[in-house]
């Protein structure tokens, strides 16, 4: 029965995911030492804006390198793991315990790429190279869609795994009136 209300539970944590993909994790602002404001957004996957100083001049947003900073792919691998572990479970519904370990599983990968996520931001803020070169010195750090994606997938996991376990229950205790 693959109609029930964990399959869309699960179905909301891939697109929550898919949005970490798509939308920024942070966005960093600060201003240059010759007072223009200067921007930068943090990706999980790089967008290819090379900095260059007529940027600063076009107030265009510069692009944080992967120079310096916590190195993503352990952090996009996870995010595809929870992704492929959420779409796996879907077909798994004729066999309700896997299903239920497997988004078990899937919700502390979700945790572990949450706590990730934030950590990247924050050591991303600290080590601002684009930012040091251009004499800023106060960076503010304003978490985007994409650093919040990971906790709706995680509560969506969460309530994926208390319906299967409900059905679970309730398969259980039809099969004890027999």
């Amino acid at each position: 029965m693959i109609q029930r209300k964990q399959t869309l539970f699960l179905i909301i944590a891939i697109c929550a995911m898919i949005l970490c993909f798509t939308f920024p994790i942070a966005r960093y602002s600060s201003m240059s030492s010759l007072q223009m404001p200067v921007t930068g957004e943090l990706n999980l996957i790089a967008k290819h804006i090379d900095f260059n100083p007529e940027q600063l001049m076009s107030l265009e947003p510069i692009a944080l390198g992967q120079d310096g900073f916590f190195n993503a792919w352990p952090l996009t691998l996870i995010t595809i793991g929870v992704m492929a572990i959420s779409l796996i479970s879907i077909f798994l519904f004729k066999k309700r315990t896997v299903q239920m370990k497997v988004v078990a599983f899937g919700f502390l990968l979700s945790v572990l790429d949450i706590a990730l996520t934030f950590a990247w931001a924050v050591d991303a803020c600290q080590k601002a190279l684009p930012f040091n070169n251009m004499g800023c010195t106060d960076v503010t750090n304003h978490f985007g869609i994409g650093s919040f994606a990971p906790i709706v997938a995680a509560a969506m996991l969460f309530l994926a795994q208390r319906a299967i376990k409900k059905d679970e229950e309730m398969v259980r205790a039809a099969d004890r009136l027999r």
